[in-house]
């Protein structure tokens, strides 16, 4: 444990429980998951010194902030680390798993070297895992964990993460693909880290919209309020505060008619209202895009739906009929039309590159 600076107990406790069994640590941020990292990190790579240690973060900006901060924490030979990422070719790859010891990398680096038996996965002791709480479903992170156990199951799991799941069940789901055996969480409140949490002042700024996007969301509320409408008058939709809702809501009152229909919808009716539901939840869906994203997003979303990629054919034929849908979808396009061929070209490329990459 580094005694060139100052110790702080809760950190202490932390890396010793992480040493013996599978580890979640949940801290806030900025009260060093990535310094309990380095500790467990460097003690694995004295203990093995034939093995590897290894460091997944999901993002290549993370790989690299992650690399910098263990080396000045523990001060690990910089001739022992190597950071991996995805434009790294497979055959240099290689030769780093062989030459290296303590390796940084994404998910999907180590996924695709497992496939291809470049990484040798059973002399792997430590395996650390930021941003735990994207262990879900078939994430690269589940994979790993799926492949090391194949070979070996003689290595420590630390995950860290400062917001381990949504609710219970996802925390759980983490707990299960990471093989965690126990979790270390503290919050902002805890006594062992008072001392070291900072007050943080919030401070509001709220932005005009500009008269153009204000000009815009009104008209499309209006566009809304004529498909919500219908819903309403059917009593299938009973909130009337049609700016308010969202896309979620629209969503809830659709199962919920689904559950329980009313005796006197029967027949075609039922069909007419799951197409306005379709509808609604769509056009609430660009509503979000244009409050959260812009106008531009708004535009590409219902070019998706007017151009029938996205096999809305319904949505597309009614709100084709609708006259003030018809003139933003215009104005819009007037906007931003001369940008979608570019954007297209860019996806492309990215594609074709993804193609032609060998991993």
């Amino acid at each position: 444990y580094p005694t060139n600076c100052p110790v702080r107990d809760y950190q202490l406790h932390i890396s010793r429980a992480a040493l013996f069994c599978n580890t979640l640590v949940c801290l806030p941020t900025g009260l060093g998951k990535t310094f309990i990292a380095a500790v467990v990190m460097y003690n694995f790579y004295r203990w093995f010194p034939s093995g590897k240690v290894v460091f997944m973060a999901p993002t290549k900006p993370l790989v690299t902030q992650q690399i910098e901060a263990c080396y000045q924490v523990m001060g690990i030979p910089q001739s022992h680390m190597a950071e991996m990422t995805g434009s790294t070719q497979a055959f240099t790859r290689k030769e780093i798993w062989c030459s290296k010891r303590v390796l940084f990398l994404t998910p999907q680096v180590m996924v695709n070297d497992l496939s291809r038996g470049a990484c040798p996965a059973a002399e792997i002791k430590c395996l650390v895992i930021d941003e735990a709480h994207k262990a879900l479903g078939n994430y690269a992170y589940c994979q790993v964990v799926r492949e090391l156990v194949k070979y070996t199951n003689h290595f420590r799991i630390l995950a860290l993460s400062a917001t381990p799941g949504s609710d219970i069940k996802a925390v759980q789901q983490v707990i299960t693909n990471l093989l965690i055996g126990q979790i270390e969480l503290r919050s902002e409140d805890s006594p062992d880290i008072l001392a070291y949490s900072y007050e943080r002042k919030i401070e509001k700024l709220i932005v005009p919209l500009g008269e153009e996007l204000a000009a815009i969301q009104k008209t499309y509320i209006q566009i809304l309020e004529s498909f919500a409408h219908s819903l309403i008058q059917r009593n299938v939709l009973m909130r009337r505060d049609i700016p308010n809702l969202t896309k979620y809501q629209i969503i809830l009152a659709r199962d919920q008619f689904r559950k329980n229909p009313s005796p006197n919808i029967v027949g075609i009716q039922q069909g007419v209202i799951e197409g306005e539901f379709a509808i609604c939840i769509s056009l609430y869906h660009g509503y979000e895009l244009l409050q959260q994203m812009g106008m531009r997003s708004l535009y590409f979303f219902l070019c998706g739906i007017m151009d029938g990629t996205k096999g809305m054919t319904r949505s597309k034929n009614e709100l084709g009929r609708n006259e003030d849908f018809m003139k933003l979808y215009n104005h819009l396009e007037c906007m931003f039309a001369h940008t979608r061929s570019t954007s297209a070209d860019s996806v492309s490329a990215i594609q074709q590159g993804d193609k032609n990459k060998k991993f």
